[in-house]
């Protein structure tokens, strides 16, 4: 990884979630080629080429992606890189840069990474975390996931729930009961 052992030293590495307007894979080749690491939640989709359809990997949420590293080698990459942008918190009048901490993205990434399970993706303003309960999973393609359990509006069954709070938030697939704890 690029992200230099100086930088290291004297800043830490953070989750940031930044749009890259219809540029997500091209920065994400791009911060590949810098050895900073990265992260772009995908899912299956279909795609048409040479008159057949196939069924591929596509960014499951248009312009975003996050990006592991210090604040000063991003600001770096991104002089040479202007489409990348970060997202930003408002906060009253000022407005703040959205970094995740490393355990929370750590359990989005173990959720996301499932391409083959049904996972949804929806704006943090179209659930309600509040009504759920914190749980662990133990067991299954998620052991070890730590999220909100809770109804999720047009599903049947109730799905654990990640947040990445002002960014995106994740719905993993139905998890047999006897796999969750509840958290207190």
């Amino acid at each position: 990884m690029k992200n230099t052992l100086q930088d290291s030293n004297e800043e830490s590495l953070l989750w940031y979630a930044m749009y890259a307007y219809k540029k997500e894979m091209t920065a994400q080749t791009e911060l590949d080629k810098e050895g900073i690491k990265n992260f772009i939640p995908m899912r299956y989709g279909i795609k048409e080429r040479h008159g057949k359809k196939e069924r591929v990997l596509v960014p499951a949420i248009s312009n975003l992606i996050f990006v592991y590293s210090t604040k000063s080698v991003l600001s770096g990459f991104k002089l040479k890189n202007p489409y990348l942008q970060y997202i930003m918190q408002k906060t009253g009048a000022n407005r703040k840069i959205i970094t995740i901490p490393t355990k929370q993205m750590q359990e989005f990434i173990s959720i996301a990474e499932k391409y083959e399970e049904n996972i949804t993706y929806y704006k943090p303003e179209e659930v309600n975390l509040a009504k759920g309960v914190k749980v662990r999973v133990h067991g299954g393609v998620f052991d070890g996931v730590e999220g909100t359990l809770l109804k999720v509006k047009g599903k049947r069954c109730k799905r654990i729930v990640i947040s990445i709070p002002d960014v995106i938030t994740i719905a993993a697939t139905y998890i047999q009961p006897e796999l969750i704890e509840i958290l207190s």
